[in-house]
Order: C-alpha cells, then structure tokens, then sequence
C-alpha cells in the first residue's frame, strides 16, 4: 500500500504552482498568422504600432529590433527586417549588413543591461526547422545565466520570466539609444 493519496484539483496539496495561462496563446497558435502573407504577419504590422504597444526596442533603416512575445529569458530580442521575406539569402547586402550589425548591438545593450553569462543567437528557416513564423525571417538573440535552465521546463514546460515585458522594453530601449 502506498503513503501517497490523490488531491483532486482546487484542493490545497504541497506543490507551489505557477501557472502561466499566457502560454497557450503560443502553444494553440492563436497568435500565429493564418497565412504567409505581410498583412497577417506580426512581424510586418508591429512596425506600423507604436514602438511600447509593439514591444519593439530600436528601428534601424532595414531592420528592426523587437523582444520576443514568448521568451525563453528575460530580454529575448528578435532582430527582423521590414522586408517580408522567410530566408536570410533573399535580403540585400544592405539589409544584410544592418541585420548583423543590430545583432551585434543587441549583444551589447543586453551585456550592459542584464549582465549575462552567454548568449544563444541563431534563425529557424522554415517550419520543418522549428520556426514559429515560418513565412518572416527573425534571428533571435537570448541571454543566457549560469543556471537558469531549471527544472520548470523540463518537468512543468514552463518558464518563469522574472520581468513583465514592458518593463524589460523600457530598460532595453532606454540602453539601446545610448548605444547610439
């Protein structure tokens, strides 16, 4: 016979829960464009928002920084360009060269910030190879901390972000105009 009894659901138990209901708008899709085209995409119409509104941090001439929806870690940056294009290849050089050098700004402004111990920077070209939004090209730029990979993810495919992303906006932005 086992010591351990059942509690049915809405009963106080010995388990902290954090719930973070937030997520299944990502893991439904209910944010995702129903389509490929530009006028669903949210990559083309957050520009159009204003910058707080559409979480984006700087704009640049081809590109545009913005902190991811659904974060892996706190201040995890997007760097996208205004082109409507799913493969890095399809940019011009122009683009190309702003697209890396906001990148490496990213880098810095995150380094300044938050101070982490390593990044994780990379782009998923196409469903198949994990992209979200497969259709608009994105790279991606995570901070990462000396044991900041915990267990939530792992056991309760959860990730507890420690800052609201307005506030993380804010403070990015405020770095990145310094950068200048």
């Amino acid at each position: 016979m086992s010591d351990v009894t059942f509690t049915p659901p809405g009963i106080p138990d010995c388990f902290q829960r954090l719930w973070t209901p937030h997520r299944m708008v990502y893991i439904d899709g209910e944010n995702k464009p129903s389509d490929a085209s530009a006028a669903s995409c949210p990559f083309c119409v957050g520009p159009e928002k204003q910058d707080a509104e559409a979480l984006i941090v700087a704009r640049g001439h081809h590109c545009f920084a913005v902190l991811n929806l659904y974060p892996y870690n706190p201040g995890h940056l997007l760097i996208c360009p205004y082109h409507h294009v799913a493969n890095y290849v399809e940019l011009d050089r122009d683009q190309r060269v702003e697209f890396g050098e906001m990148t490496a700004t990213a880098v810095r402004v995150l380094q300044r910030v938050s101070n982490p111990d390593g990044f994780n920077m990379g782009m998923n070209q196409g469903a198949v190879a994990g992209a979200g939004i497969a259709a608009h090209l994105h790279q991606h730029v995570v901070p990462r901390w000396a044991g900041d990979a915990n267990f939530f993810p792992i056991i309760a495919k959860t990730k507890a972000v420690p800052q609201v992303l307005g506030e993380t906006r804010d403070l990015l932005a405020d770095a990145w105009v310094q950068e200048g």
